[in-house]
C-alpha cells in the first residue's frame, strides 16, 4: 500500500462509456480521490459509491475530483452507474495492474481457490501528484463524509 508523502503512479484506464481517462491531466490542477473498491454491485460498495456520487458537487467545490477504480469491465461500470444514477466516474481496471501500483490488489482464498481482489482503501492525492492521505474503509457509510473532510482541510 502506499505511503503518505508517496508520488501517486499515473496511470490511463477506461472509464463507463469507454473514455480514456489520464490521471496525469488532473496533477497540477486539481485534488484527486481515488476509492478503489472490490466490485460492482456489492453492497458495501454500492453504498460506498453512492454516498461519493452524493456528495460530488461538494468535492467539486474544493477542487477534487472524485474516481471510483475497480477490477470490472466498463460496461459492468456503465449498468451499475445507470441502475444507482452515480455520478462518480468510475474506472475499469481489469487486469489490476493500477490496484498492483497502488498496493491494493491483494490475494485471498476461498475453499481452496486463489483469487486476486481489490482492498477497499481511498486515496486523497494533492494538486502536485503526491498522497496525502490513505483511508482504508472501516465504515461504509459515512465514509464519503470523512474523505470530503479531509479534503477541505487541504490548501
Amino acid at each position: 500500500m502506499l505511503k503518505v508523502g508517496d508520488k501517486a503512479p499515473v496511470f490511463e484506464l477506461p472509464d463507463a462509456s469507454m473514455e480514456m481517462l489520464d490521471l496525469s491531466s488532473y496533477i497540477g490542477d486539481r485534488k484527486v480521490v481515488l476509492f478503489f473498491y472490490t466490485r460492482d454491485n456489492a453492497p458495501q460498495c454500492t453504498t460506498e459509491a453512492i454516498e461519493f456520487s452524493d456528495i460530488e458537487e461538494e468535492f467539486v467545490r474544493h477542487d477534487a475530483v472524485v474516481f471510483g477504480i475497480s477490477r470490472d469491465n466498463f460496461l459492468s461500470h456503465a449498468d451499475f452507474r445507470d441502475k444507482h444514477g452515480l455520478a462518480a466516474q468510475l474506472l475499469s481496471d481489469e487486469d489490476g495492474e493500477v490496484a498492483r501500483s497502488y498496493g491494493v490488489l491483494v490475494e485471498s482464498r476461498n475453499n481452496g481457490v486463489t483469487r486476486l481482489n481489490i482492498e477497499r482503501v481511498t486515496y486523497v492525492i494533492d494538486r502536485q501528484g503526491m498522497v496525502r492521505h490513505v483511508v482504508p474503509v472501516q465504515h461504509t457509510r459515512g465514509h464519503a463524509a470523512e474523505i470530503l473532510k479531509l479534503v477541505k482541510e487541504m490548501k
